[in-house]
């Protein structure tokens, strides 16, 4: 699960976004990706629409991707509930954690 598409936070713009070409990779490496943006409720991935999926069940996911630091998003929830989270923004602020990455 990629959390943000948009090229900055709180913002409803994915134009030149990191996050498009990360879903597309992933895609491509046969991963089955969802994202979730309030922002943004769908986005063009290898040649169809991608939408934008609620943020419940966050178990359910291997990994939860934060791209785009929204400051929507309950980050303690998302901590608590995730398995895996890899946090390119710094989002959490957590450290020695063997369920976060930080990047």
């Amino acid at each position: 699960l990629i959390l943000g598409v948009a090229y900055k936070k709180d913002i409803a713009d994915f134009r030149e976004s990191s996050s498009l070409k990360l879903l597309e990779i992933l895609e491509a490496k046969g991963a089955n990706v969802s994202y979730n943006d309030p922002y943004i409720r769908k986005v063009p991935t290898n040649g169809h629409f991608t939408e934008s999926v609620p943020l419940k069940d966050l178990e359910r996911y291997d990994c939860v991707i934060i791209a785009t630091d929204h400051s929507s998003y309950d980050y303690e929830h998302i901590l608590r509930e995730s398995a895996l989270i890899v946090d390119t923004r710094n989002a959490l602020k957590v450290r020695n954690s063997p369920r976060v990455i930080t990047l």
